[in-house]
């Protein structure tokens, strides 16, 4: 049984918990357990506390939920590239698969809704890694 830590940024309100459920039963479906969950306002804020769940011994595997929604100006792209290179960082020095349910940047608030089940595929890639990494 794998077990997971979620990040959870809660920007995006009802979206959010969307994807949350989603990646929640998903999880059960593939026997996993949620060990801890860390909320936290914006996608910006996920990596220290992706980071302090990597580094947990009862944990797998981090998946980060959020949605980045695009604004007047770039600042959606910065931000999802900050917070993707800096997770792979995470990933890459704790030794442990951190997962991306983010959605966006690029899209709108439509879009994001059509792509909720990016936090299930996110879970069942930590799942995946975490069984191909303790063979």
């Amino acid at each position: 049984m794998s077990r997971l830590g979620f990040v959870v940024a809660t920007y995006h309100g009802p979206l959010i918990e969307e994807m949350v459920q989603q990646a929640s039963d998903r999880a059960a479906e593939l026997d996993a357990s949620v060990a801890a969950t860390h909320e936290v306002t914006g996608v910006y804020d996920t990596v220290l506390p992706a980071d302090r769940l990597a580094r947990r011994e009862d944990i797998d595997a981090v998946v980060v939920i959020g949605a980045i929604i695009t604004g007047e100006t770039r600042h959606d792209a910065v931000i999802g590239h900050a917070v993707a290179m800096n997770l792979q960082r995470v990933s890459l020095e704790q030794d442990t698969p951190v997962t991306l349910g983010i959605t966006g940047p690029g899209m709108d608030a439509d879009e994001a809704r059509d792509r909720v089940d990016y936090a299930a595929s996110a879970v069942e890639a930590a799942v995946e890694l975490v069984t191909e990494l303790d063979d």
